[in-house]
């Protein structure tokens, strides 16, 4: 699942004393509108800074892509200048002085920046399309299908303005289709895709995986898409340690469609979530329980079917586990990074895509803490 979540992430960025003084950077108050953005001197040295990045929604997940952003570097060597914007000022703000970045005090100032970053709650496509329209590249951690949908429509216009949009760039969607390129990688054709995902990043996260278990989920079969009631077809998946086996359940996803459209030649395609009884249950109705402020561990896993080079037939299996909050932000940050560095072509992607292969996206998670297993007979971990 996505984590586009909100919460208080102060404690969990680090003591921004051992960050910087956030006094150094300035007054946010004083640096909120797009021209004072645009001038790299307000963020920090102007000769040190290789690009602007905004983060729209610094909640759980949010706070850590700002987070690893402040420590990123582009390919020219210059260190990325962040500038946020949250819905809660105050939130934005302690966030900003924690990463020596600025708060801004509107969504539109994050125009002025380079490339940014989606992480907010709410739905990403008509202010994709404002930025696009604007010229400025954006990174979406939305795995809404109905947000997904439009975002996708937005191709040529991403391609007339010469910029990229970059769809699902989250634990599920995201990392699952670059477990999913991977091991395309090592077959000599695919014909099957099947993810399971575990966990949630944040409280907006947890109240979207409670959504998409009502209603219908989406799958690609033999050439034709499919609706099967959400909370239906039930299967017992193993996810990598400490996770290990949980009964998983169709529900309504965006991970299909994206997966489609990235491997159209893959004839059944199929994405599934964690769920008990009271989940499904309970699926059309308000949450009964408060979600957890600070998400949860969470775990993918991709499992690949297909041919090998001599003919035999071959089924492959990768996953990640970790909090569900620091894989997103991973998977998004290296896909900001590969973004600045001019690899992501204009047009509306998604990781997966093969046309993002060059970016080598998931070896750039994998640098900002992303472990991938495969399963050999007993997970383990592989050489990065």
């Amino acid at each position: 699942m996505s984590s586009t979540a909100s919460g208080d992430p102060a404690a969990e960025i680090g003591n921004a004393a051992e960050i910087g003084n956030a006094a150094e950077i300035g007054n946010a108050a004083e640096i909120g509108n797009a021209a004072e953005i645009g001038n790299a001197a307000e963020i920090g040295n102007a000769a040190e800074i290789g690009a602007i990045i905004g983060v729209a929604g610094v909640g759980v997940t949010g706070s850590r892509v700002a987070s690893l952003l402040a420590k990123c570097t582009a390919a020219n060597g210059g260190r990325f200048g962040v500038a946020v914007y949250d819905a809660d000022p105050a939130l934005a703000r302690r966030v900003a002085g924690m990463i020596r970045g600025v708060a801004v005090d509107s969504f539109e100032d994050l125009a002025a920046a380079d490339v940014v970053a989606f992480c907010q709650p709410h739905g990403h496509a008509a202010r994709a399309k404002e930025f696009i329209e604007a010229g400025v590249a954006v990174v979406s951690l939305s795995d809404e299908p109905d947000d997904v949908d439009r975002m996708l429509e937005l191709d040529s216009l991403a391609v007339t303005q010469g910029t990229a949009l970059v769809v699902g760039a989250a634990m599920s969607p995201g990392l699952s289709g670059l477990l999913a390129r991977h091991l395309a990688g090592e077959l000599a054709s695919m014909e099957e895709l099947h993810v399971a995902v575990h966990g949630t990043g944040g409280p907006s996260c947890a109240k979207r995986h409670h959504r998409a278990l009502a209603g219908w989920a989406l799958g690609w079969h033999d050439g034709e898409w499919i609706e099967r009631p959400c909370g239906s077809g039930r299967e017992l998946c193993w996810f990598p340690e400490p996770m290990g086996a949980h009964d998983c359940y169709r529900a309504g996803l965006s991970a299909p469609t994206l997966l489609h459209r990235a491997f159209p030649s893959v004839g059944r395609i199929s994405a599934r979530i964690t769920a008990t009884r009271r989940d499904r249950l309970t699926g059309w109705l308000p949450m009964l329980t408060p979600p957890h402020r600070g998400g949860n561990i969470g775990a993918v896993r991709v499992e690949a079917r297909g041919a090998l080079a001599d003919g035999g037939r071959s089924t492959l299996i990768a996953g990640v586990a970790g909090r569900a909050a620091e894989l997103a932000s991973a998977v998004c940050a290296a896909t900001v990074q590969a973004v600045v560095d001019h690899v992501v072509p204009p047009g509306v992607h998604s990781p997966a895509d093969e046309a993002l292969v060059p970016a080598d996206l998931l070896y750039r998670a994998t640098r900002l803490g992303v472990v991938v297993q495969e399963f050999t007979g007993v997970a383990r971990a592989t050489s990065w």
